[in-house]
């Protein structure tokens, strides 16, 4: 692979450094997500932590401060893949066990749960999206058909799910399989074990950037994830009697410590077996069973005033 290749598209880069090698691929997933866990907890559990950082416009769409008329501004054009039924079973699970500890977070509908695959363009206007649109539809080098439909054809499993954080929300992330013994053979379409996840990134910028689109993606970095639960105020987490939003630290650290018993079961319930064998619901293959969905509008959480191009 040349190197004006992986300039020419971000996701090649990753995959130049890994010799493309799906194990060494897995590997930056899995390092990513676990210093990045790290690092958040440090700083979460730290002495100065302010508190939560609340997602401002989510809050004034929803939950106790919602204001009635309120339109996020943000369009965005987006290739997305939903999950399937299993995963979002696990999702409700997570969701469940969160809530536990932390009810006032918001929590993402089953419905609107995606995986972003690839951001083609961000915090626009709806006309500007609109014109985006409008050069996918009537590109004579790559339809939305082929885009949607690319999935079926070329499978991508997702393993290991491991509850990802930070002080502005938590999702469900996954790494890329390496080899592992697959549950799920016999689809149409192939499935390789040197074929993964970021390859098929990859694939699908090249193919928006064929159509004729320029893509300006926030989401480069070795990430498989649905956002699963969001911060819109500090209740619960702060020192009752105490002036402004004094940080209760117990309160904190005791969902820390739930998330680190939830990523256990996880792992001990889904992720690869020692024999590499695969449990029974641990495993997605992205957009196995509908293809990709392509969608524009105000989705940053999944739904709001958007709409789902269907071209398959």
């Amino acid at each position: 692979m040349s190197v004006k290749a992986a300039e020419d598209n971000p996701f090649q880069l990753l995959i130049q450094e890994t010799n493309n090698d799906p194990a060494q691929l897995q590997a930056r997933y899995e390092s990513h997500r676990v210093n990045r866990n790290k690092q958040q907890s440090t700083t979460i559990l730290s002495e100065n932590f302010p508190g939560w950082s609340l997602d401002e416009i989510l809050k004034r769409l929803d939950g106790p401060e919602k204001e009635d008329g309120f339109v996020d501004p943000r369009n965005c054009l987006v290739i997305w893949a939903k999950p399937p039924p299993h995963i979002r079973d696990m999702v409700a699970f997570v969701q469940n066990e969160l809530k536990d500890v932390a009810p006032s977070l918001w929590f993402m509908p089953s419905e609107n749960l995606h995986t972003t695959v690839l951001e083609v363009a961000h915090s626009l206007t709806k006309e500007q999206i609109g014109n985006l649109v409008h050069i996918l539809e009537s590109s004579e080098k790559m339809s939305p058909a082929q885009i949607v439909e690319y999935p079926l054809t070329h499978q991508a499993p997702l393993l290991k799910p491991m509850i990802s954080f930070d002080s502005a929300a938590m999702a469900l992330s996954f790494v890329p399989a390496a080899g592992e013994a697959s549950n799920e053979q016999g689809n149409a379409g192939s499935h390789s074990d040197q074929y993964t996840y970021h390859h098929l990134r990859g694939d699908v910028f090249d193919m928006v950037r064929q159509a004729g689109i320029p893509v300006a993606s926030r989401y480069i970095y070795p990430s498989a994830h649905l956002t699963i639960a969001r911060f819109i105020n500090h209740d619960g987490f702060s020192v009752k009697g105490t002036e402004g939003n004094e940080v209760d630290r117990s309160r904190v650290k005791l969902l820390i410590d739930r998330i680190t018993e939830i990523n256990q079961k996880l792992e001990n319930e889904f992720w690869p077996r020692v024999d590499g064998s695969i449990p029974d619901g641990g495993e997605w293959i992205v957009g196995r069973d509908r293809g990709f969905v392509i969608q524009r509008g105000r989705l940053w959480y999944g739904g709001g005033d958007s709409e789902t191009l269907a071209y398959a």
